[in-house]
């Protein structure tokens, strides 16, 4: 049975440390093989959110194809194979709670943003989490679903109706910045109440890293199941994604690094 653990164990083999555990938490949400030292750069520079499969990446990736659907079917039907993708994803990978959280999540930002519709997406949000909840309770005191609700929300709220026009690629570093940002700012009040510290250098950050997540998430995506079909395929698409990675993880730990970059109490 394919499952979340056969990926990860896919990406083990095809990218070094810290890379792979870099990665399998942005597609996956694990963070088991994290590092203790970038666990601590991204807490430090307000990036945490980009491991906690909030759905942002979900987000940002079922945008990616709703663009390129719109230049051959209408909105509305693209946005439904859209979901559909995003529904045949969970059920590829095993529909773990992270995996459906993240998939609720992303399909409501997908939506909200698309049509543009901030009241239904804020509506759509709030019977969401409070259906969750309701399935169980316990998720209320879970990190990874704190992060992924209020991320959510900020994508909402601030994710700006332009995926159906973007047609330059600045358009699309734009829109990823956007949610990126919108994601960061609602979650630093829960990283500042959990680890105590608030990250003054979080912006910066993610302008950096933020333009990179979606083709990131692409390569890294393409690299797992093509690793799952044929491990030499995987191992040659890994390079992309590798590249990525490494300056993902420059950019957070450089950042990390300067003076001030966070305080704490």
């Amino acid at each position: 049975m394919i499952t979340v653990a056969t990926f990860t164990a896919l990406i083990n083999q095809l990218l070094p440390e810290p890379h792979a555990g870099l990665l399998a938490g942005i597609l996956f949400g694990t963070k088991a093989t994290l590092s203790r030292e970038l666990v601590t750069a991204l807490t430090t520079t307000g990036t945490l959110h980009i491991v906690a499969l909030s759905g942002m990446n979900i987000t940002i990736l079922a945008g990616l194809v709703n663009m390129t659907l719109l230049r051959f079917i209408n909105r509305r039907v693209a946005s439904v194979v859209t979901i559909a993708l995003i529904v045949g994803f969970i059920l590829f990978v095993g529909p773990s709670p992270s995996i459906i959280r993240a998939g609720i999540m992303g399909g409501i930002s997908l939506l909200a943003i698309v049509f543009g519709r901030q009241t239904w997406g804020l509506l759509s949000w709030i019977l969401a989490v409070s259906i969750m909840l309701l399935l169980n309770p316990s998720w209320i005191t879970d990190l990874s679903f704190q992060l992924s609700a209020l991320a959510t929300l900020g994508m909402i709220l601030f994710g700006g109706k332009t995926i159906e026009k973007q047609n330059a690629i600045w358009c699309i570093v734009e829109d990823n910045l956007r949610l990126t940002l919108a994601a960061q700012v609602f979650t630093i009040p829960l990283i500042f109440l959990h680890f105590h510290r608030m990250s003054l250098i979080s912006p910066v950050t993610n302008v950096l890293i933020g333009w990179i997540l979606q083709p990131l998430t692409v390569f890294g995506l393409l690299a797992a199941f093509a690793g799952w079909i044929f491990l030499p395929l995987g191992q040659v698409i890994a390079w992309p994604a590798w590249a990525l990675l490494q300056y993902v993880i420059v950019a957070v730990e450089w950042t990390a690094r300067v003076p001030g970059a966070s305080v704490g109490w």
